[in-house]
């Protein structure tokens, strides 16, 4: 008999070890958490009103939507459902010389609105604002992740546009006036855009959504704008297949300085800096992507081809990561049948080495995760360690440590 008790008792431990080996090596989940507002409790669930004639209202405390996949040590699937479009990706400050730094990543669910932070290292996923607005479209953050200004359709047939900024954790938040065409959003201040029959107006803002000052008006109304370095703005015609588009450069004085076009489907992306400009756009059925110095005009085919949307510069304008199309139907009109979802890309992520002007394959997504990745709303740390990206075909969120 107890010989036999014995015998059990080594099996038991020996199918408990079987067992933890199997959640610590096989599983591919990462750890979830919900964090309490900044300052007390989580609140309970309830509604509070907000700006500009909507509700906002605040979801039940312990509530996660969503579960991080590790696909393998690289990428990570953060978010199965919809995000909002823009992602914060934040180098921490290492401890000691010893330590190496913690990146987060913070991003909207879109449904709900709230915010969650994926710490890259910890692989822990935790909701650390619980202040609910439904339909988020895009976010676009300030660089150290603190307030991201939210933008989303409200109104009868929802036909007003709304941005709001959104604090990641607090429920403190301010509007920008309504209707706006676009924003870009730096550290020093808020690129705004607004567009009508007689032309747009960009002002600047401060990032608390005071002093609105004009920085340049113009009779194209539709126009999108953005930073590009200092006292630097970078303005395009919006991009259509059947229309031919300008990128200018804009002083502070308001003075405009043609640096690309007249091209069908362009779009421009300036470099942190301003230095440089990556324009795509398309010719004789083909999408191209060229390097232009703003201070030369010096133009630099590229070795491949995509949308300048679906990409994004380093910090230090020293790489561009984009997703680029496996395969691209010519029939199509692009970049219009792609903002519009009639048409889907397979893409692969590479990464353009600017100095030395070749293209490095960075993910081949098909590869890795046996499914399809349309990229957009790229993002990558200034230490230039982890790129994140949304997938369009399912508005999942994704993680690559590069």
């Amino acid at each position: 008999m107890r010989r036999t008790l014995t015998l059990a008792a080594i099996a038991l431990v020996v199918l408990g070890l079987l067992v933890a080996a199997y959640f610590y090596f096989f599983t591919g989940t990462a750890t979830v958490t919900v964090a309490p507002e900044a300052g007390g409790t989580l609140p309970l669930a309830g509604q509070q009103t907000g700006g500009a004639g909507t509700t906002q209202t605040e979801t039940p405390a312990g509530t996660v939507t969503s579960v991080p996949v590790v696909v393998s040590s690289r990428l990570v699937q953060i978010s199965a459902g919809p995000v909002a479009l823009g992602a914060a990706v934040v180098d921490a400050k290492a401890k000691d010389a010893s330590t190496t730094p913690e990146t987060s990543i913070n991003f909207i669910e879109r449904v709900s609105g709230n915010v969650f932070t994926y710490l890259v290292r910890a692989k822990t996923l935790t909701r650390v604002n619980n202040k609910t607005i439904p339909g988020i479209q895009s976010a676009s953050w300030l660089p150290n992740g603190s307030l991201a200004f939210v933008r989303y359709l409200s109104g009868n047939n929802f036909s007003t546009i709304n941005t709001y900024a959104l604090a990641a954790t607090s429920t403190n938040g301010f509007f920008l006036s309504q209707n706006l065409a676009g924003i870009d959003v730096s550290a020093t201040g808020i690129l705004t855009t607004t567009s009508g029959v007689n032309g747009s107006v960009i002002s600047l803002v401060r990032t608390d959504g005071t002093r609105p000052t004009t920085v340049f008006t113009t009779p194209l109304a539709s126009l999108r704008a953005s930073f590009a370095g200092k006292n630097q703005y970078l303005a395009f015609t919006k991009p259509s297949a059947s229309l031919s588009g300008d990128a200018f450069l804009v002083d502070g004085a308001g003075h405009f300085s043609r640096i690309s076009g007249p091209h069908n489907g362009l779009v421009a992306l300036a470099s942190p800096s301003g230095k440089l400009l990556l324009v795509s756009y398309v010719a004789g059925g083909a999408m191209h992507l060229e390097l232009v110095e703003t201070t030369t005009g010096n133009v630099v085919p590229l070795p491949i081809a995509t949308i300048a949307d679906k990409c994004v510069w380093a910090a230090d304008d020293s790489n561009i990561y984009c997703g680029v199309p496996v395969t691209v139907d010519p029939s199509s009109a692009y970049p219009d049948d792609w903002y519009q979802g009639v048409v889907h890309f397979s893409d692969r992520i590479w990464k353009i080495h600017v100095v030395g002007r070749y293209a490095q394959l960075v993910l081949d997504f098909s590869q890795a995760d046996k499914g399809d990745l349309d990229a957009e709303s790229l993002a990558v740390n200034p230490a230039q360690t982890v790129l994140v990206f949304t997938n369009k075909n399912d508005g999942s969120l994704w993680s690559f440590s590069l």
